[in-house]
């Protein structure tokens, strides 16, 4: 906990409030649970995804 406290401290946020710290670091967590979340849904489901890359080409292909 030492070492994360540190980071905080000479981060840019080490300068605010410990409310406001507390807020950016809610925040920040909250998107990478998410993105993990959405990662490991994507793999489990890779077997069933499909791409389909036409509307580049117009359908000629």
């Amino acid at each position: 906990m030492l070492i994360i406290n540190e980071i905080i401290r000479q981060s840019a946020i080490g300068s605010l409030s410990r409310w406001y710290q507390s807020v950016v670091l809610l925040v920040f967590s909250t998107i990478v649970v998410a993105l993990f979340t959405m990662l490991v849904i994507l793999l489990a489901n890779a077997s069933q995804l499909t791409a389909n890359y036409s509307y580049l080409f117009n359908g000629n292909m």
